[in-house]
Order: C-alpha cells, then sequence, then structure tokens
C-alpha cells in the first residue's frame, strides 16, 4: 500500500476510540497487568503513546520541514511513561490522548503538505535519513503495533484459563515484534 496522508489520517484518528472503548472502565486486573518483568500493561501503553504525541510525531515533522538532514531529530525515551503517567488515572491518559491526537491532527492537516513536502529527508538518530512519507507511514504503523501488543497483553492474562485451546489461539503463540 503506498502511503497515502488521508488514509494514514483515517487511520490515525479511529486508535484514540478503539483504546477508550476496549479499555475504559475495565478492571485494574486488565489494564495493569502485564505479560512479566520487562514488559508493559494497558496502562504503560497508552502512557507510551501520549509520549510519542507530545514529543515524537509532530516535532520530527517540524524538524525534517524546517532543518532537513541537517539536524538529527532528539532521541525518543522509549520508558518516559513511568514518570510521566505517575498517579494519573487509566481514565485520566484516554482522556489525554484522545487530546493530544486531536489537536496533533488538526496540525498535520494545517500543514497542508504536498508531494514534494513528504518526500523531504530527516535525520534519525540511529536509522539515518528517513522521510516525512516513511514518519507518517510509521506513525501509523506504531498505532498499529501498540494496539496488536495490546491485544497481546490482554490475552496473557488468560493463558492458563484457555487450556488446550492455546494452540489455536495465534495471540497466545505471540512473542511479540517489537525491540
Amino acid at each position: 500500500m503506498e502511503p497515502n496522508l488521508e488514509q494514514t489520517i483515517a487511520l490515525l484518528e479511529r486508535t484514540p476510540a478503539m483504546l477508550d472503548t476496549l479499555l475504559r472502565d475495565l478492571p485494574e486486573s486488565w489494564t495493569q497487568s502485564n505479560e512479566g518483568e520487562n514488559t508493559w500493561s494497558a496502562y504503560d501503553i497508552v502512557g507510551h503513546l501520549i509520549h510519542g504525541e507530545l514529543t515524537d510525531w509532530l516535532p520530527r515533522m517540524r524538524r525534517i520541514l524546517e532543518h532537513g538532514e541537517s539536524k538529527a531529530f532528539d532521541k525518543f525515551d522509549r520508558t518516559a511513561q513511568e514518570r510521566e503517567s505517575k498517579g494519573k488515572s487509566l481514565g485520566e491518559l484516554l482522556d489525554e490522548f484522545a487530546r493530544l491526537r486531536s489537536a496533533n491532527l488538526r496540525e498535520l492537516r494545517a500543514m497542508n503538505l504536498r508531494n514534494g513536502d513528504l518526500a523531504k529527508k530527516g535525520r534519525h538518530p540511529a536509522l539515518g535519513v528517513v522521510t516525512l512519507s516513511q514518519l507518517l507511514a510509521t506513525w501509523a504503523a506504531h498505532d498499529l503495533t501498540h494496539l496488536h501488543q495490546l491485544s497481546r497483553v490482554m490475552a496473557h492474562q488468560y493463558r492458563e484459563a484457555v487450556g488446550p485451546w492455546t494452540q489455536y489461539l495465534g495471540v497466545m503463540q505471540c512473542q511479540g515484534h517489537s525491540s
């Protein structure tokens, strides 16, 4: 599938509602449980997505448009949610994510990006040269990665309860795909 700005936005604007529908008002046994040591819970995943809205997608787009390859992106703190979400309820995080995503998509639309803009290049601190189009596609794929992770983390809570059916449930076999 070729990246298309409107199609990417259509996916990105659905993520907050998907998270809200799945997670709001669930017992903490669903939202605070993870897959074991050094893994994330649903709560952690939402916090991570919030941090991305604040420090990753739009700031990196602006950096590409303003500086091109001459100024590398700031390094992304993959565990910032551990300190930034502290003391907040999951409901507060879901509300914050929805508000930030809506504001970011408004700003993205206001940029009036053209094909020439999408081809502009920036510099990732680890990956090297990347395009604005790749960054936008990655934003959408990042959402999908964490929705996948969320379903895996939640299914993990029933790993024993499903008994022998585990062999038929792909989500129980998945070991994760993010590094």
